[in-house]
């Protein structure tokens, strides 16, 4: 079965960003640049996926409210969402949590501890992850669960179908070198951030694309229970 997703891309045209989620989601994407106004007619998909990007939840671009208030509706009609870094905030707004900076920049490969979920079938409990954010969600929605957590705070959260993660497991090494070069820290921060973007740590990361699997897995099964993909991976 040949899923259909909506792919809604806030980040500003970034040329990385399509090309890593066209390569992770074994799903057909109608892309959406919703940073131009550009949302769906309709939530009649069969999952949506939430990118990154350089702005924040709270604030003023005419695009953002609407984008929320499209990511609510599709919330309460049913299919299943999945949002990263920025889209896991836009996720948390649509849903009543809070979005607030965090006073400080994560950056970089780093650890993250997940409690166990769908989502994370596969992957070991601490796992490796690149992050990019100053932005984080302070207050989880309501009936919301907390999923994975670093001292950071809320890596990732589950309400219903709906997942959202702060961390980018779509990233290669060019995407996260070029992310960090464009970010305004100390030169020396930089080029601990630089150094850590090598072989070893990147292979340690590819563990965390078995999130895009996992939620794929998890559409198919929800719109056909009998498919044997539904299995957890081994």
């Amino acid at each position: 079965m040949s899923l259909r997703f909506a792919l809604l891309d806030a980040s500003h045209g970034a040329e990385h960003t399509r090309r890593n989620f066209r390569r992770e989601l074994d799903a057909d994407l109608a892309e959406f640049d919703v940073t131009d106004g550009d949302l769906p007619a309709t939530v009649d998909y069969d999952g949506v996926v939430i990118t990154g990007s350089r702005s924040s939840v709270y604030g003023d671009e005419e695009w953002i409210r609407p984008l929320v208030d499209w990511v609510g509706e599709a919330a309460d009609r049913g299919p299943p969402i999945l949002g990263v870094c920025y889209g896991h905030q836009v996720l948390a707004e649509a849903l009543g949590g809070r979005v607030a900076d965090m006073g400080e920049l994560e950056l970089g490969y780093r650890e993250v501890t997940h409690y166990g979920d769908d989502l994370f079938a596969g992957v070991d409990e601490t796992f490796t992850v690149f992050t990019t954010h100053s932005d984080h969600v302070a207050e989880l929605p309501p009936d919301a669960t907390l999923l994975a957590e670093n001292d950071y705070g809320v890596q990732a959260f589950r309400r219903g179908d709906c997942w959202g993660v702060q961390f980018h497991p779509e990233y290669d090494r060019t995407t996260a070198e070029r992310v960090a070069r464009g970010k305004d820290v100390h030169e020396d921060r930089l080029r601990d951030v630089i150094g850590g973007i090598n072989p070893w740590n990147y292979e340690a990361a590819c563990e965390a694309k078995r999130l895009f699997d996992n939620f794929t897995r998890y559409v198919r099964r929800r719109e056909n229970p009998d498919s044997e993909s539904g299995s957890a991976p081994a």
